[in-house]
């Protein structure tokens, strides 16, 4: 049999093992060649590679911001939410009926108390007045002219001419004459009273609000919006709360009878608008917020602060004297409590803990472990440790120059670490 016919009498598994030997010869050789090219760097290449990563990681001096801490008086503050209540506010309604014949004020204004606001059609009002004027008149007369008979009456009287009764009817007539002409006087104050309400005027000082009603409308005494409404701003108080936590300390500062400055901001907290005193205690704490209402006074001369606003309030509870400040930025935390890096003169930073106190804008008291004019880093503390040597790129906010001899210390530290074995 020929080697062709053998050829194809092989079984169909055997061809395909054929094929297959091949191309697993060339897997294998690649694989051992990229083996031999990924081992075959000299020692010094892979030494020098490691010695410059650990230089790099390790010896050079991080670039870092640093301050130097202060001392000074540090005030401490306690912060709340408030709201402005003005200390009047006053809803302008008329006080009799009649149509509206002139409004004076302009929305907005600010109006002194007694300033007239509007008048009411007059006219029927002075017409009451003089009905009322006349009947006095009148009444006034018919006691004059009784006057004068007993005052005859008590003559004869006295001359035995008259009887006594008729001298005492004429008595109890002059009385009757009086109490009418008394009640004539009452509707005549009264007739001038419904007169005098014709003129609206402002019962507080304050600024008016917007106008409820138009001239030429017919006003009634009890109408419920009423003609404007004026609220008092000058003073003005605002209402915050304080947490429960607070409370001692604020009542304590209470009992010291000396004033509580506070400060009102935006609702950003970033602008203030005004300075104040603390007015008052509440008596009690609220239970379902855990917080006590306080209310605090202010002039309000900028006229900054209107009723109803929100402001966050800081009012002034007592001054640290002499106390170590640096920024919170130095400040930093780890499981066992709060430390800073201190530069040390070798530009080297060590790790100190510190006891912290209040906290006021950027800036913290530091109570304990730390001197005024000692230097901490406020910026580029995530790659220090203890001993860590640092380069200083800015100092007290100011950029300072790069020292070369600092700049040349890791390459040398690296050439050494080359030559480890």
């Amino acid at each position: 049999m020929s080697q062709d016919n053998r050829h194809e009498l092989l079984p169909l598994a055997n061809r395909r093992r054929a094929f297959l030997l091949p191309g697993s010869l060339i897997v294998l050789a690649l694989i051992a060649a990229g083996f031999y090219f990924q081992h075959s760097s000299s020692p010094d290449e892979k030494s020098a590679s490691k010695g410059g990563k650990r230089g790099h990681d390790e010896d050079a001096p991080a670039a870092v911001a640093i301050e130097s801490a202060g001392k000074a008086d540090f005030p401490v503050y306690l912060s709340g939410l408030g709201t402005v209540t003005a200390l009047r506010t006053v809803t302008v309604r008329p006080r009799v009926d009649g149509e509206l014949v002139r409004v004076v004020f302009s929305e907005g204004q600010m109006v002194k108390e007694g300033d007239l606001l509007a008048e009411i059609d007059p006219r029927p009002f002075q017409v009451q007045l003089q009905q009322v004027e006349g009947q006095l008149m009148r009444d006034e007369a018919l006691l004059k002219n009784a006057q004068i008979d007993h005052d005859r009456y008590q003559t004869l009287l006295e001359q035995d001419s008259i009887s006594a009764q008729q001298t005492m009817t004429q008595e109890a007539q002059v009385k009757q004459y009086q109490g009418i002409v008394e009640m004539d006087k009452a509707q005549v104050n009264n007739a001038k009273l419904q007169l005098s309400y014709a003129r609206l005027t402002a019962p507080i000082s304050g600024r008016v609000g917007l106008r409820q009603i138009d001239q030429g409308n017919i006003v009634h005494a009890n109408d419920t919006n009423g003609l404007v409404v004026i609220t008092q701003l000058q003073p003005v108080s605002v209402v915050f709360t304080l947490p429960e936590d607070n409370v001692q300390s604020v009542v304590q500062r209470w009992r010291s009878n000396e004033a509580v400055r506070v400060e009102a901001y935006d609702r950003a907290g970033k602008t203030k608008l005004a300075n104040g005193k603390l007015l008052a205690l509440d008596n009690q704490i609220d239970p379902t917020t855990g917080t006590l209402k306080l209310k605090a006074q202010f002039d309000n001369n900028e006229r900054t602060l209107f009723a109803n606003q929100f402001v966050n309030i800081k009012m002034h509870l007592d001054t640290l004297p002499g106390v170590t400040v640096v920024s919170s930025a130095a400040i930093q935390h780890d499981t066992q409590g709060s430390f800073v890096y201190v530069v040390g003169q070798e530009k080297t930073v060590q790790v100190r803990r510190i006891t912290l106190g209040p906290t006021e804008g950027d800036k913290v008291a530091v109570l304990s472990n730390l001197a005024a004019d000692e230097t901490v880093v406020v910026d580029g503390v995530d790659k220090l440790h203890e001993g860590s040597q640092v380069d200083i790129a800015q100092k007290n906010g100011l950029a300072v120059a790069a020292d070369p001899n600092i700049q040349a210390k890791p390459e040398g530290k690296s050439r050494k670490k080359d030559k480890r074995p």
